[in-house]
């Protein structure tokens, strides 16, 4: 399946109906009066979050949706039949932007939820609506009003609870195969991840948690350098953080500032996320390196930091429980 999280559409709210002239013609009733029904009103379009999908792909064929239009009003004071609403469904997540004036529309996060983003056109008065003492028989009646039209942007922002950082390389594929049933393509060059992938890990009570591997970020990213807007929207949504350094890189310190560097330039409360920090591919290092890089990174983070290997499935166990204790903490915080 292809992963798509940005799409742009065109929605348009149906017309309503409009409103007739018409007067009772019964045999046995002397000046009947004005008898024209009112216009249906226009069917909305109307976004619903749903749970089976984590993609906004089914948008980059098919971006325009509209409402049907109400129907005309009838003799005998009949309304025309309301228009159907046109009900789009989307991925928990989603948020809607008016692309014209850039305001947040909506937010959907929860299966169920549902957001209006074009209102149907109101039907018009029939020539029944216009009787008075000084018009005993009005030949108008209005049309019904056009329906909203929106540009709009939508944007897919994953829920998670753990969001697994860190420059490219990293090792945050091979960790989110090594914890969970989540099979993304891991190779020995950077870049590999593309997209977020998701993985469920059970916790020791039967719990499953969702982590996300969030593709490699590098600097700049926070500026929209390579994709990384793209990448960074995708912590927004996350509880805590895991960063992953590698060990076997260049300069494993310098790695973790940077993306410091760029969580804090992007802002939206990044850097007061709780963070987890683990040293990852340690089994490429003597044990002397190990504990100097680690006593540096700790030093820096000011934090504990973590000594894993994803690749052979080492010091994963300690690494997970405090990731169940810090999300534990959160909770109870929460609540």
């Amino acid at each position: 399946m292809q992963f798509i999280d940005q799409a742009e559409v065109q929605v348009e709210a149906g017309d309503g109906g409009d409103g007739i002239v018409a007067f009772r013609r019964e045999k046995y009733v002397p000046a009947g009066g004005p008898s024209g029904g009112n216009g249906g009103r226009g069917g909305s379009v109307i976004l619903e979050a749903v749970g089976n999908l984590q993609t906004l792909l089914d948008f980059r064929y098919n971006h325009r949706f509209k409402g049907e239009n109400g129907g005309r009003g009838g003799p005998n004071n009949r309304t025309g039949a309301a228009g159907s609403d046109r009900v789009i469904q989307v991925p928990c997540g989603t948020v809607i932007y008016d692309i014209e004036t850039d305001e947040v529309l909506g937010d959907l996060t929860t299966p169920g939820q549902k957001l209006c983003v074009a209102q149907g056109g109101k039907g018009g008065l029939g020539n029944q609506h216009f009787l008075s003492n000084h018009n005993r028989a009005p030949e108008y009646a209005l049309p019904g009003l056009p329906g909203e039209k929106r540009h709009l942007r939508l944007e897919l922002k994953l829920i998670a609870e753990v969001g697994i950082i860190g420059l490219p390389n990293a090792g945050k594929s091979t960790l989110i195969s090594a914890i969970s049933a989540a099979r993304p393509k891991v190779a020995d060059y950077p870049f590999t991840t593309l997209i977020p992938n998701l993985g469920v890990v059970r916790k020791p009570n039967g719990d499953g948690i969702l982590f996300a591997d969030i593709p490699g970020l590098i600097a700049g990213a926070s500026q929209g350098i390579g994709l990384g807007h793209d990448f960074l929207r995708h912590i927004e949504r996350t509880r805590l953080l895991l960063h992953l350094v590698d060990a076997t890189g260049e300069d494993p310190i310098a790695a973790y500032q940077i993306i410091q560097q760029e969580l804090q330039e992007y802002g939206r409360g990044l850097t007061e996320r709780p963070q987890i920090v683990a040293l990852n591919k340690v089994d490429a290092i003597d044990a002397e390196t190990q504990e100097t890089l680690a006593a540096q990174l700790s030093q820096v983070s000011q934090t504990p930091v973590f000594l894993i290997s994803a690749v052979a499935h080492t010091g994963l166990d300690p690494l997970l429980q405090q990731i169940w204790q810090g999300l534990d903490q959160l909770a109870m915080v929460n609540s």
